[in-house]
């Protein structure tokens, strides 16, 4: 029978968002995209838009939190989160280049200063995928200038917002960015190219080094971090082929990026959504549970993670962690187990300081759409109406018990 477990007691309980996905009415690379002529096409070819519609598709005021950020976070207080991680968005603050828009920075401080009077940490991250129009045009992170213009950015966001800011995020998943973006071709600008792939993860470390020490060296006591996409990587085979697959592999996404900027990093936040399991392939997974999009939920895979992050020496905070579950059938039970194993790196000498479930509502899934539904609170997309879903009230017992309690766990599972 399993059993009840607690957190430490300064560990921190909340959720996480982005503003591409939530906030609306922007002007960016994405949305350009979202309407350009070869994303349209390309939705039509996969019968997608007769499927669903194009504006599911476009982001568009998404769930317009930028107007409705007050209520979101009551309601984030309200289901005992004491932080949350959102993204600033570069293009509402640097429109056209050098030019920083001071009512878009005046209203990232009230947000800020709105979280903290309600007693929640805010987790800030800078960068959180789409550019602004002006940098895309100049070739976005192809262009050898990149880093000096996030050093710009950072410089600018550290002057105008570093008193109210502790926790600093500089790139969200700059591995998988690059990967969709100028591997795969999935994301803007849809390169294929290895070359620019490669060039691509060089200049987002040149970028982050740069940000690292301009927030450290105007803000010393800040704590400065990225948010990496860490996977369990595994095979059930002990040949050299297998071991060498899974050891490359393992290397290449889940080490390469973090050992460039171990000497500029304070913390590790951990996203942790996959399990890959290699045998006589990628990607070989038994898939026994599933999210709506079709990605295995492996929840016990985060403790070898976790355990294999020690060697960074840094504090730990997951920063995304969470599933596409409309009928929030398996969000409950999907936050406990998870938890669970946490809990246990934890036991086990891991130094993990937080978990921000993602996401705090439902939003707009990049190239998904708006289908997929992330949120502990469901949102009506039409009337904009939120609704706090069965399994958010039993993250809000495990937030207010700083733990898994025997209610919890009979409580978890009844919503199955």
């Amino acid at each position: 029978m399993k059993q009840p477990f607690q957190f430490p007691k300064s560990f921190l309980w909340g959720a996480s968002t982005s503003s591409h996905q939530v906030e609306g009415g922007l002007h960016n690379s994405w949305t350009r995209w979202e309407q350009s002529d070869r994303r349209l096409s390309e939705l039509r070819e996969h019968g997608l838009i007769k499927q669903y519609g194009k504006q599911q598709f476009i982001s568009g005021k998404a769930v317009d939190h930028y107007h409705r950020f007050r209520d979101d976070f009551r309601l984030a207080q309200s289901l005992g989160h004491n932080a949350t991680r959102f993204s600033l968005e570069w293009s509402r603050i640097e429109p056209r280049e050098g030019e920083f828009d001071e009512k878009a920075l005046a209203h990232y401080v009230t947000v800020l200063k709105f979280m903290r009077s309600l007693g929640i940490e805010p987790f800030v991250t800078l960068w959180h995928w789409p550019l602004p129009i002006w940098l895309e045009d100049k070739g976005g992170c192809m262009s050898p200038e990149i880093a000096d213009y996030f050093a710009r950015y950072a410089t600018k966001l550290a002057d105008a917002l570093g008193d109210h800011v502790t926790y600093w995020i500089t790139l969200n998943e700059p591995e998988i960015f690059s990967d969709n973006s100028y591997l795969a071709g999935i994301w803007p600008p849809q390169r294929r190219s290895p070359i620019l792939y490669l060039r691509v993860l060089h200049h987002l470390v040149s970028a982050h080094k740069q940000a690292y020490i301009i927030l450290k060296g105007r803000f010393p006591a800040s704590q400065v971090g990225i948010a990496t996409n860490n996977a369990y990587i595994e095979t059930p085979y002990r040949d050299p082929v297998h071991l060498g697959l899974r050891a490359v592999a393992d290397w290449w996404n889940n080490h390469w990026f973090l050992s460039r900027i171990k000497q500029h990093q304070d913390f590790i936040g951990l996203n942790y959504y996959f399990h890959n399991r290699i045998a006589f392939g990628f990607g070989k997974n038994q898939n026994l549970k599933t999210s709506d999009l079709g990605w295995e939920l492996y929840p016990e895979g985060i403790y070898p993670v976790l355990k294999d992050l020690q060697r960074y020496n840094v504090p730990i905070y997951i920063t995304e962690h969470g599933l596409a579950d409309a009928a929030d059938r398996q969000r409950g039970w999907y936050i406990v187990e998870s938890l669970r194993h946490i809990h246990r790196a934890i036991i086990d000498g891991v130094d993990v300081r937080g978990y921000l479930h993602w996401s705090l509502i439902d939003n707009f899934e990049w190239d998904k759409g708006f289908w997929p539904r992330f949120g502990l609170i469901a949102v009506d997309f039409k009337t904009q109406r939120r609704t706090i879903r069965p399994s958010a009230q039993l993250y809000k017992a495990i937030c207010e018990s700083n733990g898994v309690t025997e209610k919890i766990l009979d409580t978890e599972k009844e919503l199955q």
